[in-house]
């Protein structure tokens, strides 16, 4: 491996959260699983089911020690509830009933937290997870049929379309007009079928796919999780959450969104079979899938969602979203182009520490340092202390 190679993957190594705390969110999901398919909604069947990051295989430590683990969780009820006999607020005051009497079980401390569209749930154990729990009912299957046409429409093949368009559901949001009353228009959400179309976009990896069979065969198991498969498509998220998590960490309500990153690096990816290779790829490409008309970055799985609808929502104007976007994208690009330049171990843990708030052990700098070259860098003219601009990015 090459010294930038190898200094990449330490940092990989250095941001991955331990298998105790992916195990520990496992037993989480399926704790609170069996709660509700024995508790009082049992006649709705629902189900309990990891979105977001912990799915998607994304997580990265949490910037500061001390901080929460965010779970984003999702509870579908599958039968006895739709549109026409339920309101919003009744499906979810549904679930947060039964999740109150699941942290009152469990003798969980905090109260639960009621937010826009889902309900917080706060453990206070040695890990830290917060739990984000989303009450859900299934899409109408003449609406899951025109979502796939859309899709197809804009390009997903026509097999993943109508693949993932069943997965599509119904979620609550307490800032809809007609969250109190009986009516057909509820958001639509789909992290189950982001989650495939997510994992379709890794299979492109030369051998993946035989790899992942592999993989699961020697487990015992019939599918293997995606945070266990450890794409060259994966590490790069992680690496650039974390490289914007540091970015704004002193504004961290102006930075970029982690689902536009993930969604814009997938869709840059094009089968690389390196975690460098994937980076200089996703960092050359991302932005030219940014849509010059809204939807801006559309959900790839809900083409008319926009997930950078608060860049052109004027109370959010202040925050600068788009500038901030594309003003961390410039700097990833200059940062990830300097570890080339990184040539001493001094060096190395300047830039780690700066652009990523992490220091990489010392086994494994020992690992790279008969990589490095004997002339020293010149430490100022690699730039990797950021020159504060004249007008910041961060409003």
């Amino acid at each position: 491996m090459k010294t930038k190679d190898q200094i990449i993957e330490a940092l990989v190594a250095a941001l991955e959260i331990p298998p105790s705390a992916y195990d520990k969110a496992h037993d989480r999901y399926k704790d609170l699983g069996d709660w509700f398919c024995e508790g009082s909604l049992k006649a709705n069947k629902p189900r309990i089911y990891a979105q977001g990051s912990f799915r998607l295989g994304t997580v990265i430590r949490p910037l500061h020690d001390g901080e929460s683990y965010d779970l984003d969780v999702g509870c579908r009820l599958e039968a006895g509830i739709s549109k026409h006999t339920h309101t919003q607020e009744n499906l979810k005051t549904l679930v947060g009933d039964e999740l109150e009497a699941y942290r009152q079980a469990r003798q969980i401390k905090k109260e639960i937290e009621e937010k826009h569209r889902c309900w917080c749930l706060e453990y206070s154990d040695e890990l830290r997870f917060s739990e984000d729990i989303v009450p859900s009912i299934p899409e109408e299957m003449t609406k899951q049929a025109s979502l796939a046409e859309t899709m197809v429409k804009h390009g997903l093949a026509r097999g993943l379309a109508e693949n993932v368009s069943h997965h599509s559901g119904n979620i609550t949001d307490n800032r809809q007009a007609n969250y109190r009353y009986i009516d057909p228009d509820w958001r639509i959400s789909n992290s189950e079928g982001y989650a495939k179309w997510f994992e379709s976009r890794m299979e492109i990896a030369t051998g993946l796919v035989e790899k992942v069979a592999m993989m699961a065969k020697q487990a015992k198991v019939e599918k293997l999780p995606a945070w266990k498969w450890k794409t060259p498509l994966q590490k790069a998220i992680q690496l650039l959450k974390r490289h914007r998590d540091s970015m704004f960490a002193k504004n961290p309500d102006s930075k970029p969104i982690s689902i536009i990153i993930t969604t814009l690096a997938a869709a840059a990816y094009r089968g690389e079979d390196n975690t460098t290779s994937a980076l200089e790829r996703i960092l050359a490409d991302m932005d030219r899938y940014i849509l010059p008309t809204i939807p801006r970055v559309p959900n790839p799985v809900n083409p008319n969602e926009d997930f950078a609808d608060k860049w052109h929502e004027p109370k959010y104007a202040h925050l600068n979203l788009e500038g901030n976007f594309h003003g961390w994208l410039k700097q990833a690009r200059a940062d990830f182009q300097n570890t080339e330049k990184l040539n001493t171990e001094e060096l190395i843990q300047k830039f780690t520490v700066q652009k990523f708030g992490l220091r990489i052990p010392q086994d494994e700098i020992a690992k790279i340092l008969p990589l490095l070259s004997s002339k020293p860098a010149d430490y100022q003219n690699i730039q990797i202390i950021t020159e504060k601009p004249a007008r910041p990015w961060c409003m």
